[in-house]
């Protein structure tokens, strides 16, 4: 049975995860979004173009700028999207001295300490610091302390798959 385009919508509408974001994270999306919207006409104006060059399932210039201007609704879709589901992360120290999501964590493995700060999925990057509250390592830190020992279990780690962490400080 098919439902009705506006009932499709609507359920997707409200599948949608919140989207986990920085405030800079936020302003980041706002940006590419401008961007996005300057480079619209000018793509419509590519397409509409390049479709007075003849027929249309020959026109392989018109294909490419019409594929273009594809790819710039669905990217103006997705991150309005992101945007309409955003919940801003709190960053910064904590006052309750427990990781959460947002919190900058130094912790030490193997006598190398490492910082960490705790974003959402959609702006982990973790050789600059960044990991997301749901990989092994951040779902295991969420609810720690200063001075706690957390247990990571990860394939590939030395004894039997897991390994552990010190929480040095949070900030």
């Amino acid at each position: 049975m098919q439902l009705h385009k506006r009932k499709q919508s609507e359920s997707r509408e409200n599948t949608v995860p919140p989207v986990y974001l920085t405030p800079e994270g936020i302003e980041r999306l706002h940006e590419q979004l401008a961007r996005l919207k300057k480079r619209l006409p000018i793509a419509a104006e590519e397409a509409a173009r390049t479709a007075a060059y003849g027929d249309r399932s020959d026109n392989a210039e018109y294909k490419q700028a019409k594929g273009a201007l594809r790819r710039i609704h669905y990217q103006i879709f997705e991150i309005e999207t992101q945007l309409k589901h955003a919940v801003a992360i709190d960053t910064g120290a904590t006052t309750s001295g427990i990781i959460r999501l947002g919190s900058t964590v130094i912790i030490e493995s193997n006598g190398k300490e490492k910082t960490y700060q705790l974003v959402g999925p959609s702006e982990t990057d973790p050789p600059h610091g960044r990991i997301s509250q749901v990989s092994p390592l951040g779902a295991a830190l969420i609810g720690h302390a200063a001075g706690d020992i957390v247990t990571v279990k990860t394939p590939g780690a030395k004894n039997g798959g897991e390994q552990q962490y010190r929480v040095i400080s949070i900030k």
